[in-house]
């Protein structure tokens, strides 16, 4: 066998190696980074009374007050010309 064919068929060999491995993995569970967003709890299901919030603020601040309940709509905060502090 030629030199130049030895190295291809060498190099051929460690890719099939190596796509074997990466598919034998097991595949990554995604992680998600939650950015600032809001949920506002109501009394009842006609939504016209809030007793409580939770989320995260634009630079990081909670936002907890009152109580939660199985009522809630939540909403993501939009930052656009937030400065925050280091």
């Amino acid at each position: 066998m030629k030199k130049q064919t030895r190295f291809t068929v060498a190099a051929l060999g460690v890719f099939a190696a190596a796509a074997l491995t990466i598919a034998s993995l097991a595949p990554a569970k995604a992680v998600i980074i939650a950015g600032p967003s809001v949920c506002v709890y109501y009394s009842d299901a006609k939504m016209k009374t809030a007793v409580g919030a939770r989320g995260t603020g634009c630079c990081g601040s909670v936002i907890s007050w009152g109580i939660t309940t199985t009522f809630k709509k939540c909403e993501r905060i939009y930052c656009t010309d937030q400065i925050c502090p280091n």
